[in-house]
Formats: C-alpha cells, sequence, structure tokens
C-alpha cells in the first residue's frame, strides 16, 4: 500500500470551536491592536496610505458608548479572541450609515483580528451563529453587508454563505458591493 494512497491521507483540520460573547471595554486595547494589521486595514479602506483601520477609532469610547445603536461580538476559539462583529438594525441606528433603508434588516460587519485565524473556519462559524442570531428574532426578513467591492474574498466568502449582490454603492469614500440575505433563502439553503 502506497504511503499516498488516499485511504491514508490524513483529513483536513476541523474548523475550531468558535464562540460568541459580547464585547466589554476591556476589549478596547485588542480591537485597537487589531486595527494595525494589514488585512484589517485592507478590509476597512481602499487608501493605500491608511495605517490604521477604521479611520482610527477610539475602542474605548465605541464600546461605552453604542450600547443601543450597535452590538459589538467578540468571537473566541479557546478562550483566545480571534474576530469580531458589528450587528446593528441599519432603519433605526443614528448615524443612518445605510441611508433610507427599509425596517426589518440586520447589518453585520466581521473582521478577524489575528492573521494565523484567517482561511481556518472561523469566519464562517462567526457569520453562521450571528446570521441564525439574527434570524431568530422574528421581524428580522434580511441582513445586509457592505464589502468593499475591490474586497474579492470577502465577496466569495459571503456569497458562498448566500448573500447575493445588490449593486455597488458608495459609503462617504469607500465603494462597496452590497449583498443581501434574506431569511427565506437562508432557511432554504438546507
Amino acid at each position: 500500500m502506497s504511503l499516498y494512497a488516499p485511504e491514508r491521507q490524513a483529513s483536513p483540520p476541523a474548523a475550531p470551536a468558535v464562540s460568541l460573547r459580547p464585547a466589554t471595554v476591556a476589549d478596547a486595547a485588542t480591537l485597537a491592536a487589531w486595527d494595525l494589521e494589514p488585512h484589517v486595514i485592507a478590509c476597512s479602506s481602499d487608501d493605500p496610505l491608511a495605517e490604521v483601520a477604521f479611520d482610527g477609532i477610539d475602542w474605548t469610547d465605541e464600546l461605552t458608548n453604542s450600547a443601543y445603536e450597535l452590538t459589538y461580538v467578540i468571537a473566541e476559539v479557546e478562550g483566545r479572541p480571534v474576530g469580531v462583529m458589528a450587528v446593528c438594525d441599519p432603519h433605526t441606528e443614528p448615524s443612518h450609515y445605510w441611508g433610507e433603508i427599509e425596517p426589518d434588516l440586520r447589518a453585520i460587519d466581521i473582521w478577524i483580528g489575528p492573521r494565523e485565524w484567517l482561511g481556518r473556519g472561523v469566519g464562517t462559524s462567526m457569520m453562521t451563529q450571528m446570521i441564525d442570531r439574527c434570524f431568530a428574532e422574528p421581524q428580522v426578513k434580511a441582513i445586509v453587508i457592505d464589502p468593499l467591492a475591490s474586497n474579492t474574498a470577502a465577496i466569495r466568502f459571503y456569497q458562498r454563505l448566500g448573500f447575493v449582490p445588490e449593486g455597488r454603492r458608495m459609503f462617504e469614500d469607500d465603494d462597496c458591493l452590497v449583498h443581501r440575505l434574506s431569511r427565506v433563502d437562508w432557511e432554504a439553503r438546507a
């Protein structure tokens, strides 16, 4: 029997178990450190000169003052933070980032902090759990996302989850390709 026979090849490693918890002010330093990572900067801006993601957001202030407009969730693997998500109702959130948009939606942003956790199933687990949480609210009919149009890896990731492109849109200086996932499509995926 050959050492390279299919029956002897190792199986790909299983995706790590990801748990989600509410972000707290104690996470601010971790989030600020992740904002310096080149892959995080690249998912937040097309500016080739950007040195920090999200315009250098003050995470202590953001986590302290956003309780009613935006929910931040930390993803952990074996108690170690590996990613973060921001979830809001785009119709009611006070900054009106999404402009005029219908009610009964949720908007999700996601990013993996440490580069070594990219491509290991963490993002899929994070999104799957959050999509299920969003659709557990009976009034939520769809979820919207706004990856940069240049972020083809993120776009492929979202489309594998069932998100459908709706069209390009400028959010301030960011050229994004807005996607939507309907409850009907998510529930029909099985």
